[in-house]
């Protein structure tokens, strides 16, 4: 076998130099070989668990630059919230990290309006790259300031045409006041055919939509390549007509597409024809860009100094001890349960005191800082926000209320209800009266409830609020400890007190 193979490696080479001939020949370049690494999701600096953040992602990006030279470095979105360091400059250092990378493209995620338009549009001039929002149309009837709909680049004698989309639930996954999002499938075909008619050969559609419009996307077939994000999944993808890569999130795994341009002789005219290959790169396994390294090392002192800064002052005693947050009312529990009440724009707000951790007395006159809180809220809770009946929030109240006499962490703190409720009563029987807005609680009615992505999941016994619909879900909330920071640094001042919200039978 190994002399066969002696004998026919000649013979092959000299018929692919025959073939190299003859295509030049007929006038037909080589192939082009267009690289396009993809991740979406990314708003954490830093790594976790040895996998993630900038610096490795930058290492990839490195990595397969110095493999090729048409590489394409595109971002699905979501970027500049939430993340503590987000609560303090509103997503800045995310921009400024991922100008140090090289992005080719960068969509508009949902996250990038948590702080309003106005703070999308000052951090979309503070990139070097192309914000894309084909859909993302603002007052004025044009595209938010800042962005643009597409942008063409060239892969070697080959144009490729790349437009962005958001999904229109970030109407009300975030905060986008007067923005509005066209439909996906509408812009699509329309930036598809616009591409093409200026001479793009291969279209990219760069979508941080979900996976229901991911899925009318690719059914669609107006564009060949969909480079998505927002479900925060890992798929590869391709059926022959259109590819289709989502990488996860914060940049755990980038995804890497190898895309073969050329082009073929048909009936006497040449047509352009591509082929993917693609492979999902898992960061734990590659180095930290060291330059990236040090630029997110810079952020997280700055982060780590910020923290003992002041946001307020409290002129009434907050105390966060067990034996008061699990009991009964306490004006922290206030506090953290409207901050999360009015960010979501929710009817009702409920948290577990249990998620209360400082243990610990705030004299009146005590000036807070951003580590008080997140002292008081160590968890990295995400505030959700979801529908349910006015029964199933009273039972989701008879869990709260039935593990008193353990002083368990299930035990409720609340917003825009008033609860009377009899100890000693059996579990499960001692909610007495539930009042919203001076009435009784509608057991048929519907209430947006805010709440912590544990208890919308179900946990502490919260088996009610599992399945409910979510208007915000854990992947488009934002964190607890930043909403209370910022409900406190709004007020300078406050002054949070029990309110009757929380009382026992006389």
């Amino acid at each position: 076998m190994r002399r066969a193979a002696n004998w026919l490696s000649p013979v092959l080479a000299g018929m692919a130099l025959a073939a190299a001939l003859l295509a030049a020949g007929s006038g037909f370049a080589k192939p082009v070989e267009l690289t396009i690494v993809h991740f979406n999701d990314l708003d954490r600096m830093e790594e976790s668990g040895g996998q993630g953040g900038i610096a490795r992602l930058a290492a990839v990006v490195r990595a397969e630059r110095a493999r090729s030279s048409n590489v394409l470095v595109t971002f699905a979105g979501d970027a500049i919230s939430p993340s503590l360091m987000s609560s303090i400059d509103k997503g800045a250092h995310m921009i400024d990290l991922l100008n140090g990378i090289g992005l080719t493209a960068m969509a508009i995620g949902n996250h990038e309006y948590d702080f309003g338009p106005d703070v999308a549009r000052r951090r979309f001039s503070e990139a070097n790259f192309p914000i894309l929002g084909a859909n993302n149309i603002d007052t004025d009837g044009e595209i938010i300031d800042g962005a643009e709909a597409s942008v063409m680049v060239d892969a070697g004698r080959f144009k490729v045409g790349i437009f962005g989309l958001t999904t229109p639930g970030a109407a009300v996954k975030s905060s986008p006041r007067g923005v509005t999002f066209s439909p996906v499938l509408e812009v699509a075909a329309a930036q598809a055919a616009k591409l093409r008619a200026a001479g793009a050969h291969l279209v990219i559609a760069l979508a941080h939509t979900d996976m229901a419009e991911d899925g009318a996307l690719l059914k669609q077939r107006a564009v060949d390549v969909l480079l998505s994000g927002d479900d925060h999944r890992l798929r590869l993808d391709y059926d022959g007509a259109v590819l289709f890569a989502e990488s996860g999130q914060q940049a755990d795994w980038v995804t890497v597409i190898e895309l073969t341009l050329d082009e073929v002789e048909s009936r006497g005219k040449r047509r352009f024809v591509w082929s993917p290959a693609f492979r999902a790169v898992h960061t734990a396994r590659v180095s930290p860009d060291p330059e990236l390294a040090a630029a997110v090392q810079v952020y997280r002192d700055k982060l780590s100094r910020d923290l003992d800064l002041e946001i307020g002052r409290t002129t009434t005693e907050l105390d966060s001890r067990r034996a008061t947050v699990r009991a009964r009312e306490a004006a922290i529990g206030n506090l953290i349960a409207d901050a999360m009440r009015l960010a979501v724009n929710a009817d009702v707000a409920l948290t577990n005191s249990g998620g209360i951790r400082a243990d610990k007395v705030y004299p009146p006159g005590t000036r807070l800082t951003r580590r008080d809180i997140l002292n008081e809220l160590p968890f990295g809770d995400k505030t959700v926000l979801l529908e349910l009946t006015g029964r199933e929030l009273r039972a989701a109240l008879e869990n709260g209320f039935s593990q008193i006499e353990k002083t368990s962490g299930r035990f409720p703190q609340v917003s825009g209800i008033e609860v009377v409720f009899d100890p000693a009563r059996p579990a499960g029987g001692r909610v007495v009266e539930v009042r919203h807005g001076g009435a009784a609680l509608d057991p048929d009615a519907t209430y947006r409830l805010a709440t912590n992505d544990f208890l919308g999941s179900g946990g502490d016994g919260y088996s009610v609020l599992a399945g409910k619909k979510l208007l915000i879900d854990a992947d488009a909330g934002t964190l607890t400890a930043a909403q209370v920071m910022e409900h406190i640094a709004a007020r300078g001042v406050i002054a949070p007190r029990p309110q009757g919200r929380l009382r026992t039978v006389d």
